[in-house]
């Protein structure tokens, strides 16, 4: 019997030894996942994308209207005196602006207070508020458009604890944990004070300290078991050990959840000012601060946006807590619960209204960085967007398309469009709307969308004709009679043109500006599609396209934004420059990491490249893109070219002026019929949004090897300006026709007849 008891204690020895050895060893696992996460990077930070900042000077084109749009996307306001940074003040033709400081990739820029002067949507004068010194440049700190987030769509703005005032620290201690400074994680007397009331059936209260919350957000699940109890009370005091009440305090001011904006979660004190009140976190008052502290029991059920009478009474009673442990004062507290919730009614947006935009940032950053470095490093991302572009871009694609479906009687909603804005000088992308709802995130496309481009690609026929120029001029007679090309293994092909007649022989310039198809097809052919094929990957493709007798014509399928690459390379000149969403990457402390410079390539020579341009004007002027001229001065000399595609299904145009490049696309998602050439559709849309953008003219810098000589259409042939009908067209030097037609300058009777006309006219 007492070898069996003996046993029995040996036993149970044994086990609690083999138990305390389970729980040391838990522990030092448990030290171990405590001092790793909270020495190491503690938060997954999303990265931020900026807009390009507005930069004033003397001489900017700049009306009122846009410098007020963008003034209340910043989020300045206005005042009675600006003095603040973030304000400002019309006067007359004047305002009055403090501009906030911010941190841009060269390096630091203070506030600065200045006077900008108009006149006639200009700015003609910037001087400081004194009045005495004349500025260079003012830049505005840039709009926030977005960001990429953590998988959990996690949102926040890290703050310091000596940002944080003291009354936001007054307030959660008061409420959370009055003892957090005399404690070493856990509080047995709150504990015990805790289980008493909930027993008792006068509340129900945790008892959980600071400490154990941060615990239990930062390293734990929210399942609610003894295991995971004791597990949060084990770390508590080992969080307690190893790091000062500063750093916890720090570390869950900045992890706390305290909201919702669509699928982003707004956590940590630092982004909730911000999200809430629409200011930094040094400057929230103490009814501010007390609000935010008070929805840490329930962001949803406080939400003040949602529920504001519940967060007034929740506030006041956090104040009336700071009173209880001497934080404040009995008159301060009644000051401040008198005051208003003070909660800005929009928001500051966190999920982007620029979806097809961020897309292209993120395809684009894609190419340099990992996925998991963007949502976690705190990137900050300086992008391209012109928001005044981009608002002109979608507000020109929704009421354009809402026109178009009610003079067709079409369902509302049934068409779809993307546009694309680039700067012709650096390939900058200023818009990028990726269908007639611009907040939808879903299908992109200005991206995406792959579809046939018609007569888009005819330019591309015409440039490699014009790199031969002993065989092809713009004065050179194409054929455009019937034609019918037999191929192997499928049927004929018999192109027609759109209105459905043959025209014999026409100039190749005018065939270009009448977008005639028979005679492109049979240049085409002529040439090879193959070379053409070749010039689309010259020009910006970068990818192979199928090569069939069709393709001439538009069979091959292409996005808009890649449409805009091959239209970019012709509008610089023949240099292909990658289109550009992205300026540079800094990082989350505002050193520079990566900056994107101009990459140019000349792809096309520029004497083939400018006799095209000088074709494509006359698109504009005299083909198929002539209403242009209806609302757009003839003086832009815009540059475009009209696509459509079988049976009317998709509507193009892409055209450039002397600053801007801008490329349309309508169609149906179903790929049914719009009814729709590119002429009136996709061209309607391009024009409203360049009459609002006021752009540059299209002045062509002929290249050395270009000359002018004036031509007969008729006969291709050599005239004199006084012809009738003669036209003046860029040559490449020596490849201008010799042969004179009758009108010619050295014909005896076209002087003659010249000499008559001039008599009786």
């Amino acid at each position: 019997m007492a070898k069996r008891k003996v046993s029995r204690i040996k036993l149970i020895i044994v086990i609690m030894l083999v138990g305390v050895c389970a729980a040391g060893a838990y522990a030092v696992y448990l030290d171990f996942a405590v001092r790793a996460r909270f020495e190491g990077k503690r938060f997954a930070l999303p990265a931020r994308v900026y807009a390009r900042p507005l930069e004033i000077y003397p001489g900017l084109k700049l009306n009122l209207s846009e410098l007020t749009a963008e003034l209340a996307l910043l989020g300045y306001r206005q005042t009675s005196a600006a003095r603040e940074p973030g304000t400002y003040r019309w006067r007359g033709q004047s305002l009055d602006l403090v501009s906030r400081a911010f941190v841009f990739g060269d390096g630091p820029q203070a506030s600065i207070s200045c006077t900008v002067s108009f006149t006639d949507d200009r700015v003609v004068a910037l001087t400081g508020r004194d009045g005495q010194v004349a500025l260079d440049l003012v830049r505005l700190d840039p709009a926030l458009i977005g960001g990429i987030y953590p998988g959990e769509n996690e949102d926040r703005v890290l703050a310091s604890l000596s940002e944080v005032p003291e009354s936001v620290v007054d307030a959660l201690i008061a409420v959370e944990d009055r003892r957090f400074y005399s404690h070493h994680g856990i509080d047995p007397r709150g504990i015990a004070r805790a289980f008493v009331m909930t027993v008792s059936g006068k509340s129900v209260q945790g008892g959980s300290t600071l400490t154990q919350q941060l615990i239990k957000n930062f390293y734990l699940t929210a399942e609610r078991t003894m295991r995971r109890k004791l597990t949060e009370m084990v770390m508590a005091l080992l969080l307690e050990k190893h790091y000062s009440k500063e750093e916890i305090l720090e570390t869950y001011l900045n992890e706390v959840y305290l909201g919702q904006d669509g699928n982003r979660a707004i956590h940590g004190i630092g982004l909730a000012s911000v999200f809430f009140f629409d200011k930094p976190l040094p400057h929230l008052g103490l009814s501010e601060g007390a609000l935010l502290v008070g929805m840490l029991k329930g962001p949803a059920y406080f939400s003040p946006r949602k529920h504001p009478k519940r967060a007034l009474d929740r506030r006041n009673l956090v104040l009336a807590q700071m009173v209880e442990t001497g934080s404040i004062t009995e008159q301060q507290c009644r000051a401040a619960q008198a005051a208003p919730l003070g909660v800005v009614d929009r928001p500051p947006r966190g999920t982007s209204p620029y979806p097809a935009f961020l897309g292209l940032i993120h395809r684009q950053l894609r190419r340099d960085y990992r996925d998991e470095d963007l949502r976690s490093e705190g990137l900050q991302i300086f992008s391209t967007l012109d928001p005044q572009v981009q608002r002109v871009a979608e507000q020109a694609l929704q009421e354009r398309l809402t026109r178009l479906e009610k003079a067709r009687s079409l369902k509302p909603g049934l068409l779809q469009g993307a546009v694309l804005v680039t700067a012709t000088q650096d390939a900058e992308v200023k818009a990028c709307v990726g269908g007639r709802n611009p907040r939808f995130e879903g299908f992109n496309r200005a991206l995406d969308a792959r579809r046939p481009i018609g007569s888009l690609i005819k330019p591309l026929v015409y440039l490699t004709a014009l790199q031969h120029p002993s065989q092809y001029t713009l004065a050179t007679l194409l054929d455009d009679s019937p034609l019918v090309l037999k191929q192997a293994g499928t049927g004929d092909w018999a192109p027609q043109n759109y209105d459905k007649r043959f025209h014999g022989r026409v100039p190749l310039r005018m065939a270009l500006a009448h977008s005639y198809n028979v005679s492109t097809a049979r240049l085409g052919l002529a040439l090879g599609v193959a070379p053409i094929m070749a010039n689309v990957r010259q020009l910006g493709v970068e990818r192979d396209l199928p090569v069939f007798a069709s393709s001439l014509l538009g069979a091959n399928a292409l996005s808009p934004l890649e449409v805009t690459q091959v239209y970019q390379s012709i509008a610089s000149g023949g240099f292909r420059t990658p289109l550009r969403a992205i300026r540079e990457v800094l990082t989350a402390q505002g050193e520079p990491l990566q900056r994107y410079p101009l990459n140019v390539e000349q792809v096309i020579e520029p004497a083939p490249n400018y006799l095209l341009t000088s074709a494509m004007q006359a698109v504009v002027h005299e083909g198929t893109a002539q209403g242009l001229y209806n609302s757009l001065s003839p003086d832009l000399d815009i540059a475009g070219k009209t696509g459509t595609t079988d049976d009317y299904r998709d509507s193009w145009f892409a055209g450039f002026t002397g600053d801007r490049l801008g490329v349309v696309w309508i169609g149906r998602d179903d790929n049914e019929s719009t009814g729709l050439t590119g002429a009136s559709g996709a061209m309607g849309v391009w024009q409203d949004v360049m009459v609002a953008l006021d752009p540059e003219p299209l002045l062509l810098a002929a290249p050395d090897n270009v000359e002018s000589v004036w031509i007969e259409p008729a006969s291709g042939l050599l005239s004199a300006a006084g012809c009738p009908d003669a036209v003046e067209l860029p040559f490449i030097v020596g490849s201008a026709p010799t042969r004179r037609a009758a009108c010619g300058p050295s014909s005896l009777g076209g002087s003659i007849k010249n000499w008559f006309k001039g008599i009786f006219q």
